[in-house]
């Protein structure tokens, strides 16, 4: 398949998906994908970590036991 086959698969795909913590964590991927970025100063890191926390917090995270589930799924 070629490169642009699999950009409209993928596509195609997350149209379909209802889950908003999966599409977040597919919003970061793709923008660190973009960036190319290779080290994060340690400011950013600890920014990442805050909001990590806080989304923890707020009760947006999987169990491992859901995780399986879901990846049963797969």
């Amino acid at each position: 398949m070629d490169i642009n086959a699999e950009r409209s698969l993928i596509i195609k795909q997350i149209q379909q998906v209802n889950d908003i913590s999966f599409l977040r964590a597919l919003k970061h991927m793709i923008h660190y994908a973009l960036k190319n970025e290779g080290r994060i100063s340690i400011e950013q890191y600890n920014k990442e970590l805050d909001e990590a926390e806080l989304r923890v917090a707020q009760g947006e995270f999987y169990s491992h036991d859901e995780v399986e589930k879901m990846a049963k799924e797969w």
